[in-house]
């Protein structure tokens, strides 16, 4: 167990004083990625809670409570099924809470109920796709009409973001596996989406607020229950096709995506519309997804996703990319 690790354990366990839980209640690891998630235990009983100890200076102050925002009016305004933001002691949603031990700087710290469910099998792409769709345009409906309250602040995910000046995730160049064969395709790459997301432009349409990282894994499926979406800690203001940019993330090469695409698209339809236009688009938002996640996994070395892909990661990249190239070469 690494000194992080512990600080992390040990922020998780004196956050739970913050809440009205039975003595004896546990924080137990089950998820370390970006944030840290643990499953919260009273004792004899079964999983009740979520804690979710963020990571170090990725969120400016006030974008974790904006994001808890967008769940309450999500759920109050029954647009899809999300976890409800549990309150503290002092009816506070997103606590500060300091290693007691004070070898790492204090966290933030938000806790959400525990819903029932299991993320859909990948196995299973064409047949959950579908409904993927009919909740990506829920989520995209209701970005488009909801009224922000003020001071709502999240990050966005243009190209500058991704690629250009800011770079959230790091530099694509810098992964592993970039080398001098790969380097010249994936800056073709790079160019061709920098021009096609310029001539498509950010138009009310087009661009809005997405959840950003909308893809079976942070879905909850239950028998007799609404599927649930969860993870919003990427959500921001982006194209809202790059929530389907998201949806194949890590699976961009299965076989099933293109079917599985097309039963995205008649969910999506099923609930609002999607122009042919923005449709020959979908493409775009896969590689532009795919390059920014080559830039994490150069930037994440130490998690445990990052370390598994990085050996071939660059060079898969390298071949979808000749294919998408060899027809979207010009921008539209």
């Amino acid at each position: 167990m690494t000194i992080e690790r512990d600080a992390l354990d040990r922020i998780a366990t004196a956050a739970l004083a913050a809440y009205d839980l039975p003595d004896g209640t546990t924080a137990t690891l089950v998820n370390q990625s970006e944030n840290a998630t643990y499953a919260v235990r009273p004792p004899g009983g079964g999983v009740i809670a979520a804690l979710r100890v963020h990571r170090l200076d990725y969120h400016p102050e006030g974008a974790i409570r904006s994001e808890l925002a967008w769940i309450d009016a999500l759920r109050t305004e029954g647009v899809i099924l999300a976890p409800a933001v549990v309150t503290s002691h002092d009816g506070e949603r997103e606590l500060v809470v300091a290693d007691p031990e004070g070898t790492t700087p204090p966290r933030s710290v938000v806790l959400f109920e525990w819903l029932p469910g299991a993320a859909p099998e990948e196995d299973s792409l064409v047949a959950n796709f579908a409904e993927l769709g009919e909740l990506t345009a829920r989520l995209h409906q209701h970005a488009r009409s909801w009224a922000r309250p003020p001071g709502f602040r999240r990050f966005s995910w243009g190209y500058e973001e991704a690629f250009g000046r800011i770079a959230r995730w790091g530099r694509w160049q810098d992964a592993p596996g970039v080398d001098d064969t790969a380097l010249p395709l994936l800056s073709r790459l790079d160019r061709t989406l920098h021009d096609r997301l310029a001539a498509y432009g950010r138009g009310p349409r087009r661009w809005g607020l997405i959840h950003a990282d909308l893809r079976l894994a942070n879905l909850l499926s239950s028998p007799g229950r609404p599927t649930a979406v969860i993870d919003f800690d990427d959500s921001g203001f982006g194209w809202f096709l790059y929530d389907f940019g998201a949806a194949v993330s890590f699976i961009e090469d299965h076989p099933d995506v293109p079917a599985a695409t097309e039963q995205w698209v008649e969910g999506y339809r099923r609930v609002a519309p999607l122009p042919t236009e923005d449709e020959a688009e979908l493409r775009t938002f896969v590689m532009f997804r795919r390059l920014l996640l080559l830039a994490w996994i150069g930037s994440h070395a130490d998690v445990d996703v990052a370390q598994e892909l990085a050996p071939t990661y660059a060079l898969g990249t390298c071949d979808l990319a000749e294919d998408f190239l060899s027809t979207y070469t010009r921008a539209p």
